[in-house]
This record gives C-alpha cells, sequence and structure tokens, in this order.
C-alpha cells in the first residue's frame, strides 16, 4: 500500500506552522527537517512530505489528495476542526460517507497551499 506522499508548498516554515499540530494529533513525528522539505512519519512508517517543488512554482494537483486515519470519529471531528483553526479551508465537513452509519466516516479540507487531504476512521463510532 501507499507508504508516502509529498505535496507542494510555497513556502516550508508556513506549512510547518499548519502541520506540526495535526502531525502531532494523528501520531506522527517529524522525520527530518529540511530548509526545503518537512517530514511527517507515523508509527506504521508512512511518510508525508511538504517541500519546495525541485522544479518551478507549487500548485494544487487537480484530483490529488491524502488522508490521515485515525483511531476514533472524536479524533476525525478534531484534526478537522484544528485544520480550520489553522487556516485550512473546508471541504466537507465530519460525517459518514456511503450507507453503512458504521462504515466510513471522515472530513475534508485544504492546507494553507489548497492541496487537499481527509481524515477518517472505518468501523463504529
Amino acid at each position: 500500500m501507499l507508504t508516502v506522499a509529498r505535496f507542494g508548498t510555497r513556502d516550508v516554515v508556513r506549512a510547518r506552522s499548519f502541520y506540526d499540530p495535526i502531525a502531532a494529533m494523528v501520531g506522527a513525528n517529524i522525520a527530518y527537517d529540511r530548509p526545503n522539505m518537512i517530514a511527517y512519519k507515523g508509527t506504521d512508517g508512512a511518510m508525508l512530505l511538504i517541500g519546495l517543488p525541485f522544479e518551478g512554482e507549487a500548485t494544487v494537483g487537480n484530483g490529488t489528495q491524502g488522508g490521515f486515519m485515525v483511531a476514533n470519529r472524536a479524533d476525525v471531528d478534531a484534526v478537522h476542526a484544528k485544520a480550520l483553526e489553522l487556516g485550512g479551508k473546508d471541504e466537507g465537513a465530519p460525517g459518514v460517507r456511503g450507507d453503512d452509519p458504521d462504515g466510513f466516516y471522515n472530513a475534508y479540507f485544504r492546507d494553507l497551499d489548497g492541496n487537499k487531504l481527509c481524515v477518517f476512521r472505518f468501523g463504529p463510532a
């Protein structure tokens, strides 16, 4: 399965102010911190890299999205709220998606550069 994703940013310091609190909430730590990139590593080894593009200006991918799996629905709600508090944009309030009330519960948001993310939980409340 996917173990690493990278999003571009125009400002690593600004991006870090957004991602540091969210990473802590989803159980990730900083794996490395460089002037041009920061990497967050989860307990399972998966990594999210946020950095300046190697070439050209950072742009948002049309149809791209990353996601954070969390332990419960309250964590979905909390991460979504924190993202908005930090200046992220709401792209879908927390809730059940689909017909199964005990299935996929998630929320969507965009970071400060416009990259789309979701936070989710599979299973009952």
